[in-house]
């Protein structure tokens, strides 16, 4: 389990390439494949850290150091994936929200506009089911699923697998679409370049006072679904004095992913960010 979250461990995520065959880590006298350049790393949820005469570290007072060494480990495995893509000149993005508020649309529109423009390749994080990455593959784009079972969010070590599976090509732009969840992703690097959070109309102006960890290191926040904001009670001013409070960097992209309003900024701000 994880120690963060409670989720289940790695033990149930499947990888699926572009051609749909699941990717299987440890074939007849493999060893276990992980990041580029990283010897054997346990995933959150698989810290096995016990020298001699150390007892695994169970029970109320432990859970803060254990979780700890959960980041750690998550983090030393994200900066092998960062120095990985950036050797590549990719840009990858990780892009989160609660379920429903539209990163696989938004996906499905940002490829049929400037897929090929951009090289874009998507990681696409789901519980269950291909439905997702189906949608995006119909849309031209090269996606590798990752199916995380019970656990709800990815992490650099699923991200590695998936980087295997899919090998986006050296100067492309990497999406990776987390799973629908405004808690546990926030909390786990990646190796992305930038965090894009994408909040809905139809969620509620207070998504960023009530889930400040997601909002707080967000690059860039995308205000889904406009075309709906006649028919809804939405404060677009409360909702952005909320992030400005949390945090004034961020920039709010009103957009919706329907209509294409507002998605040219969006295109505008992949093609100007910094690979790392």
């Amino acid at each position: 389990m994880c120690a963060t979250c409670g989720c289940a461990d790695e033990a149930a995520v499947r990888v699926l390439g572009p051609d749909g065959v699941r990717h299987h880590e440890h074939g007849p006298g493999q060893e276990h494949e992980h990041g580029p350049g990283q010897e054997h790393e346990h995933g959150p949820g698989q810290d096995h850290e016990h020298g001699p005469g150390q007892d695994h570290e169970h029970g109320p007072g432990r859970t803060v150091v254990l979780q700890q060494k959960v980041l750690a480990k998550n983090d030393s495995l994200a900066a092998a994936n960062r120095a990985w893509l950036a050797e590549r000149d990719i840009l990858a993005v990780n892009l989160m929200s609660s379920p429903g508020a539209g990163k696989t649309t938004l996906l499905e529109r940002t490829a049929a506009d400037v897929g090929a423009e951009l090289g874009l390749a998507v990681i696409e994080g789901d519980q269950e089911t291909t439905l997702d990455a189906a949608r995006i593959e119909a849309a031209g784009c090269p996606v590798a699923q990752i199916n995380t079972g019970a656990g709800c969010h990815l992490d650099a070590s699923m991200v590695a697998r998936g980087l295997r599976a899919l090998d986006p090509r050296p100067g492309s732009l990497l999406v990776i679409e987390n799973v629908g969840n405004l808690v546990c992703p926030a909390l786990f690097d990646l190796g992305e370049a930038a965090r894009v959070v994408i909040s809905s109309v139809t969620e509620g102006a207070d998504k960023p006072a009530k889930y400040p960890q997601m909002f707080r290191d967000a690059d860039l926040v995308l205000l889904n679904k406009m075309d709906l904001l006649p028919y809804l009670a939405f404060d677009t001013d409360r909702h952005a004095a909320d992030l400005a409070r949390i945090s004034p960097r961020t920039r709010i992209l009103p957009v919706s992913a329907t209509t294409g309003e507002g998605l040219p900024a969006w295109y505008s701000w992949l093609r100007q960010r910094p690979r790392r």
